[in-house]
């Protein structure tokens, strides 16, 4: 089964032409925006790791780009009053910096070694907080959003993704859960549109896959509306166990 999905496209003309691909990929976006939904982030990486299972990774990237841009803009205009504008004159400058040094990073480097380092990075410092509880994280300074910010900036380029470092240094600012979720979305929405451009640069999108994101708009709507329902209803420390467990896939995903 996966063999002949595997030959198949996320373009229009595919998913228009066999409904059971839509549905698969419906599916799969919906779990990945529920996610994102209840804890802000998290819908690339599931998004990437299940859809490539059916589609030609090349055409799944460039696709998950745009439903996660989508989300970005609606959790962020959702959550607008809550960003804590502060982190981001930290984190933006620091994330478009590692975006541009990721892309000679991943030219030069070996990236099956890189992924390995940031496995174990990611399951340390889920290990760390969770001996020394989530709520008992010290208090780092608005300055780390830089460093931090260059890290996530550069995972994303090489892996579609910046969120472990960010999502670490948002729990060490000590936010509530909404402004978290919205604080993280102004970063997302950066990372998005400056790897949109890139990759229209590069022609990895093209007017076939963007029509076949648009078939998969209404999942993404009712992921995060279901997911934003239970988002506001989870209790503080069931929020930040359930980001750290979701961070331990990350790890455990790298490492694999």
């Amino acid at each position: 089964m996966f063999c002949m999905f595997s030959q198949t496209s996320l373009s229009f003309q595919s998913l228009w032409h066999e409904p059971i691909l839509w549905v698969t990929a419906a599916v799969i976006v919906f779990l990945a925006f529920y996610v994102r939904g209840v804890i802000g982030f998290g819908s690339g990486l599931i998004s990437v790791a299940l859809l490539t299972l059916f589609f030609p990774i090349k055409e799944v990237v460039p696709v998950v780009l745009l439903l996660d841009l989508l989300g970005s803009v609606l959790l962020g205009a959702y959550d607008f009053q809550e960003i804590r504008w502060p982190e981001l004159r930290w984190l933006i400058p620091g994330s478009f910096l590692g975006l541009l040094a990721g892309s000679y990073v991943l030219a030069d480097s070996d990236a099956q070694s890189l992924t390995r380092f940031l496995g174990l990075f990611v399951l340390a410092y889920v290990l760390y907080a969770l001996l020394l509880k989530p709520e008992r994280l010290p208090r780092v300074s608005l300055p780390w959003g830089l460093p931090l910010g260059v890290s996530g900036g550069v995972i994303g380029s090489l892996y579609g993704g910046g969120g472990p470092p960010i999502v670490a240094y948002l729990q060490m600012r000590h936010l509530d859960k909404r402004a978290f979720r919205a604080t993280f979305q102004g970063v997302a929405l950066t990372d998005n549109v400056l790897r949109l451009f890139l990759y229209v640069y590069l022609a990895l999108l093209n007017v076939s896959l963007a029509v076949g994101f648009l078939m998969l708009i209404p999942p993404v709507l009712v992921g995060l509306w279901a997911g934003n329902h239970l988002h506001l209803r989870i209790p503080p420390r069931a929020f930040m166990l359930a980001t750290l467990s979701l961070l331990a896939g990350v790890g455990i995903k790298y490492l694999i």
